[in-house]
């Protein structure tokens, strides 16, 4: 039994059953056992691999995405560049390579890190030293953003409503005998959040809500109205809000019981971009999207890219370079389950891939 969970049973026993948002919150960044804080995540030899690890040529299309709406924002002399859940650090230092060549783009750029992970802000820190780095978006200092973030929101912690005679009650994590099962308890205030086109559902259906996601997203278009700018993200999810548990756990490459072992696996939820859309239209911002993943880059030129690439190399390689363009992209790959969305303050030009 790890740590984590001994901890997490002394708390069900003192206060009662907690909710899925607090489970999944202590299991993935507890300052000691959490997930983020300890395991190695990305890579082949982590848990999973995420775009930017699968090719550089995903994080070469999001650069110059970010210089077109640099451009577009009048090329400001100083300005920040923002990640949220950076990762390995993998994606900015390719964002940063690819905009090299563009005047002007990397001098201006001011490279802020969203990162609560100790460890994973020593990994940052090897690809990009010169950045800096904030527990949440308010420590940025004010002024015109490019913001990115992939597979950021899917990590954040949700409640869980489930449906029974024609109303809505919370899923709660209880322990019994050492062992976490599901019960259902009377719903938090966030049960409001659920949208109105799943309200009425029938007994039996379960509905995701991340409020964390929905303040996240209102204080980026805050920012992006007040100061400019625009940003992106790219994650896993739905385009309507649909039921169904989405909640799962990944060690090893694998789906796990999220149950089984506190701190020892990711745990991640499908993200609501609807959900997403509605937060940023909300607080006054221009939202674009969701749009799935592979039309998306291939709209912007990775086919091209690809291309270009793989253009007087040996057969082995072109091979390889295919083959992770049919991972980014394909519709039975990431191309389709992944989706993107833009903000933007009203200013900026409709954004292009979209």
């Amino acid at each position: 039994m790890t740590e984590l969970k001994q901890s997490l049973i002394r708390r069900i026993e003192a206060t009662g059953p907690i909710t899925l948002a607090e489970f999944m919150a202590e299991c993935l960044m507890h300052p000691q056992h959490g997930y983020y804080q300890k395991e190695r995540v990305f890579g082949k030899d982590g848990d999973f691999i995420t775009a930017p690890e699968v090719s550089q040529m995903f994080g070469e299309i999001i650069g110059l995405y970010m210089a077109d709406r640099w451009y577009k924002m009048g090329k400001p002399q100083s300005f920040h560049l923002i990640e949220f859940g950076p990762g390995r650090g993998t994606l900015m230092a390719d964002i940063l390579r690819a905009t090299a060549p563009v005047e002007g783009f990397v001098d201006a750029a001011e490279v802020h890190f969203i990162e609560t992970s100790l460890q994973l802000r020593e990994l940052q820190k090897k690809k990009v030293p010169h950045g800096n780095w904030h527990d949440t978006l308010n420590t940025v200092p004010e002024g015109p953003s490019l913001i990115i973030g992939n597979e950021f929101f899917d990590a954040l912690p949700i409640h869980q409503y489930e449906r029974q005679n024609g109303e809505w009650l919370e899923r709660r994590v209880h322990a019994e005998d050492g062992v976490f099962q599901l019960v259902v308890t009377k719903p938090t205030a966030h049960v409001a959040l659920i949208p109105e086109h799943m309200k009425d559902g029938p007994d039996g259906s379960i509905a995701e809500i991340c409020p964390s996601a929905l303040s996240i997203m209102g204080d980026i278009a805050l920012r992006l109205n007040t100061h400019g700018g625009s940003a992106l993200f790219l994650d896993y999810g739905y385009r309507i809000s649909s039921f169904g548990d989405t909640f799962q756990a990944l060690k090893n490459h694998e789906y796990v019981d999220p149950f089984a072992e506190p701190g020892a696996a990711d745990l991640t939820a499908h993200v609501a971009f609807d959900q997403l859309h509605r937060a940023a239209t909300e607080a006054h911002s221009k939202a674009y999207g969701s749009t799935p993943q592979g039309m998306f880059l291939m709209a912007l030129g990775i086919g091209s890219r690809a291309q270009a690439l793989a253009s007087g190399t040996d057969a082995a390689k072109q091979e390889k370079i295919l083959s992770e363009l049919k991972r980014l992209t394909a519709p039975d790959e990431m191309g389709t389950l992944f989706k993107v969305l833009a903000v933007q303050n009203h200013e900026l030009p409709p954004p292009p891939g979209f």
